[in-house]
């Protein structure tokens, strides 16, 4: 396996410990896209306030809980750990709610 770059990393390893904001981590930068990890402790989009991106996102959630309002979809969309969601271009869409009893770990993939 000669074209590793890197040693191995964990997604679940260096966890933050300031729970009162909430984390995004680059993982990779993949020239006009990232792969990152976002770690939530109960935080949620402003009242008001929706994602409207240019891009493509690719969310997968690895631990917690939490529930997405997205436009044009029929309530929040639930997600628990394995759940993910493509979010086209100018989807829009914002975080409704993350649990507080433990860390919500997102894998997001902008493309």
């Amino acid at each position: 396996m000669d074209d590793i770059s890197s040693a191995p990393a964990n997604i679940f390893a260096e966890l933050p410990t300031d729970r009162s904001a909430e984390h995004f981590d680059a993982l990779l930068q993949l020239g006009h896209g990232k792969v990152e990890r976002i770690v939530s402790f109960g935080q949620c989009s402003p009242e008001g306030f929706w994602y409207e991106q240019d891009h493509d996102e690719w969310v997968l959630l690895f631990r917690g809980h939490a529930k997405l309002d997205i436009e044009d979809y029929p309530g929040p969309m639930e997600l628990r750990p394995g759940d993910y969601v493509n979010l086209t271009a100018r989807t829009r869409h914002r975080v409704a709610w993350t649990t507080q009893e433990e860390p919500t770990i997102w894998l997001a993939i902008h493309y």
